[in-house]
This record gives structure tokens, C-alpha cells and sequence, in this order.
């Protein structure tokens, strides 16, 4: 169980051996441990300071740089103290070991950034992002995590929300106080308002595909038939030798998947066996999962050989963006290629087109690079909460339309506020009631 009175610590870099690895002390008594381990040394707020962190016999554990920020202006809203130690193992373990002796206890799984989202320095999807700035596998989703961070997904769920709770506010105000004689908005102006909060949402909620490749990254089978270089493709993707690359067909007898940035985006690589009739079980099972990769991918890479007969290739119909590659394009096509003119061309053996595939994968998974710097993909949990505040927007808008009592449109306006509430963590309906008296001057 947290308990945001007692003082944490925790090694906040990763383990291993490095020149430097910080620890985090957080809390009401974070300054006063900290000091214990160093003899008192004072540490002026926003100052680094050479400090020595000794043990109970007063022998030095190590030399580090101590950072104390004072509360409320720090990460977690509370008194923190950043070391900056040697960065080996034993050495980090020993001076948190200290600090735990000197009154912290041990920091649990994301406890400090809990602390910043209870004390209000972040909402519940800034608090996401840092974990999503963490694991970002490429360019784009590490910037939608820093717009997340700074905001972006926050800032328009309580644009919705703000929206929403004048309409509720409007409702209950009818409700509540008949004897005020308000006139209540007409029923046109507040599905006016639901429709601009409806459109809010649905905007968001159009982002959920986008998040999930943009954490997940692109699920993208190489297929083709045997030998025309979808191993040299992969290979030549990762930029070093990852697959067995032979003349002899059915060389891949199973999938190879790796992860590669390519342009902005990652791309989760799977390079399946060829497929073309064979009775050799071993094969056929290959060809099996290539099917079943292919079923499953978000993008095929079709690869082809530029220099042979166009031959048709039996792939399952998905959803999936195809692209086709043509391969070996430093030799004379055959001219069954002659009028192919959307086809990606490269040779695996001269490292070229890489480029243009690059270019077209962008063109594919990328919005205009003008919407690209406010990208705000949301998660799965985002998701679900958004599809559910739609839900009984929807059932307030039919109650409104029907003409039905203003207690039943309340319910759902509420239901609506608290799915949305979820998502940042930080909309209380009771929110609505200080409208009433705002707005109304109600209650005079």
C-alpha cells in the first residue's frame, strides 16, 4: 500500500555498469535522510552539491552529486533529491541500501510518478506518457509521447468535458432550482453542444489504430515466392545479415521477426517462407505460417523478382496495406514488368530503393507532416473510455430528441462526464454544481 507521507527511494536509471546512475529520495523527509548519509552537508534548493555518502561507520560509499528540489516544484509535488552516483552496480545498491537505513523505504513499481498525478503536477494520460517516452521504438511515437506528455490528450478531453458539464449544468439547473425561474437553453443549442463534444471525441477516438502501431509498432510480413530476396530484403532492412540468404528454395522453413525504425515509424518485420506447391511437410508448414503472418500484418510487402515471369501470388484478403517490391532492378526486367508503374523497385544486392520504400511506408501510416508535430494517439484504455462517454452522449441526445424527463438526460450526461473523468483522472461532476452557482448566481 502507498502511503504519500512516508519518504521513498529508488535507483531511477537502468542496471548495469555506466559513468553515472541516478537515485530518486522523495517525500516529507526525503532532505533529512539524505543529510543523514552525508553528515549534514547542506544542499541549497536547485544546486548540484559534491556530497559523500557515508555509511553508519562513517565510511565513504561513494561521491555523488545531490539535487534537492523543494515541494511543490519538483517531479512528484514533493521534497526531492536526486543523486548522481558512479554508475556501477554494487556501488548503486550500497548507497541505496544507506538511504533506506536512514529512514526512506523502498519505492513500489511507478510510485513516483503516482505521486506526481495525486499531488497534481501530471493527469492520468501525462503519467502514461512517460512510460510511453521510455519504450518508444521510433520518431513519431516518441513525439506523440511528448505531446501526450505536454498535454495533448488531456487539454481536449477537458475541452469536451468543460462542454459538457455547461450542458449538465443547464439541465440540473432546471432540475434543481424551478423557482429561480430559469429558462433553460433550448433543446437545438444544447444537441448543438453534444455534437461539438460527439465531434471532440470522435477525433480522439479516430487515433486509437494509430496509437496501437505507433506503441506496438507496424506488423509487416515480407512474402513472395522462393528466391526473390525477401531475406536479402529483411536483411537489408536491419542493416546487417539477421536471415540465411541461399539460392536453394525453401532455405526459410519458419518466420523470423525482428523490429527495425524505418523513417518515423517502427517496423515489426516478419520474413516468412516462400510460398509456391511443395509435399515436403516441413515446408508446408512453413508456408502455413507465412499464410497465418500475412492474415494477421498491418502491412505485406509483396516481393517480387524484377527479372522472372510475373507469376500470381495467393495471399489471404485482410485489411493489410500492400506494397509491392521489386527486387533485383540492377538487372534487365522481364517484360512482364514492362508497364508496372506502382511497384516499389530496389536491388537487395546493390543496397538500393531503400529510400523510396521508406517513403512509401511513410506515405501509408503517416498524416501530413502538419498534423504530425500535434499527433495525439490514444491507448486502448483511452479508447474504451472515450467509446463509452459516446455511448451515453448518444443515449442524452435520443432522451433530449424524445422530449423525456430532464432527470433521465441528467443520468446519462454524468455517466458521460465519469467516463471521461477516467481517462485524465482530475473531472469531478461535482464540478457541475459550481457551474450552476457560477453561470446561474444561483443560491444568492
Amino acid at each position: 500500500m502507498m502511503q504519500p507521507s512516508e519518504t521513498i527511494a529508488a535507483i531511477a536509471t537502468a542496471p548495469g555498469t555506466g559513468a553515472i546512475a541516478v537515485i530518486r529520495v522523495s517525500g516529507p523527509e526525503s532532505l533529512h535522510v539524505v543529510q543523514q548519509c552525508t553528515a549534514g552537508k547542506a544542499l541549497p534548493p536547485r544546486m548540484a552539491t559534491l556530497v559523500r555518502v557515508r555509511d553508519a561507520r562513517g565510511r565513504v560509499v561513494d561521491e555523488c552529486v545531490a539535487t534537492y528540489f523543494a515541494g511543490p516544484a519538483s517531479f512528484t509535488g514533493e521534497d526531492t533529491v536526486e543523486l548522481s552516483c558512479h554508475g556501477g552496480m554494487l556501488v548503486t545498491r550500497r548507497v541505496l541500501e544507506r538511504l533506506l537505513a536512514c529512514g526512506a523505504r523502498p519505492a513500489e513499481p511507478g510510485e513516483f510518478s503516482r505521486r506526481a498525478f495525486e499531488n497534481g503536477k501530471l493527469d492520468l494520460t501525462q503519467a502514461e506518457a512517460v512510460m510511453d517516452i521510455i519504450s518508444a521504438g521510433s520518431d513519431l511515437a516518441l513525439r506523440a509521447a511528448q505531446n501526450q506528455l505536454q498535454g495533448a490528450i488531456g487539454t481536449r478531453v477537458a475541452a469536451a468535458a468543460d462542454i459538457l458539464i455547461n450542458v449538465a449544468a443547464h439541465v440540473e439547473a432546471y432540475i434543481d432550482f424551478p423557482e429561480e425561474d430559469i429558462a433553460p437553453d433550448t433543446t437545438e443549442t444544447l444537441l448543438a453542444q453534444l455534437d461539438e463534444v460527439e465531434a471532440l471525441l470522435s477525433r480522439l477516438l479516430a487515433t486509437a489504430d494509430e496509437g496501437r502501431l505507433l506503441r506496438e509498432g507496424i506488423r509487416t510480413a515480407i512474402v513472395g515466392a522462393p528466391n526473390v530476396g525477401k531475406s536479402s530484403l529483411l536483411n537489408m532492412l536491419l542493416g546487417y545479415e539477421r536471415a540465411i540468404v541461399s539460392s536453394t528454395a525453401g532455405t526459410t522453413r519458419d518466420t523470423i521477426e525482428e523490429s527495425v525504425a524505418l523513417g518515423g515509424l517502427r517496423l515489426r518485420l516478419i520474413d516468412t517462407a516462400g510460398l509456391h506447391e511443395s509435399v515436403d511437410a516441413i515446408e508446408c508448414a512453413g508456408m502455413e505460417r507465412s499464410r497465418r503472418a500475412g492474415a494477421e500484418a498491418d502491412l505485406l510487402l509483396e516481393v517480387a523478382d524484377v527479372t522472372s515471369p510475373r507469376t500470381p501470388l495467393e495471399l489471404p484478403e485482410t485489411g493489410a496495406h500492400r506494397l509491392l517490391v521489386l527486387n533485383k532492378c540492377d538487372q534487365p526486367a522481364h517484360p512482364d514488368w514492362a508497364g508496372e508503374t506502382a511497384a516499389i523497385r530496389i536491388s537487395c544486392a546493390a543496397g538500393t530503393g531503400l529510400s523510396e520504400l521508406e517513403h512509401a511506408v511513410e506515405m501509408l501510416f503517416l498524416h501530413d507532416s502538419g498534423e504530425r508535430d500535434s499527433l495525439a494517439a490514444i491507448n486502448t484504455r483511452h479508447r474504451h473510455a472515450l467509446q463509452e462517454s459516446l455511448d451515453f452522449l448518444s443515449a442524452a441526445r435520443a432522451a433530449l430528441v424524445a422530449g423525456e424527463s430532464p432527470e433521465l438526460v441528467d443520468v446519462d450526461l454524468r455517466a458521460a462526464l465519469d467516463a471521461l473523468g477516467s481517462i485524465t483522472g482530475r473531472i469531478d461532476t461535482e464540478d457541475i454544481l459550481t457551474r450552476v452557482f457560477a453561470t446561474f448566481c444561483l443560491g444568492k
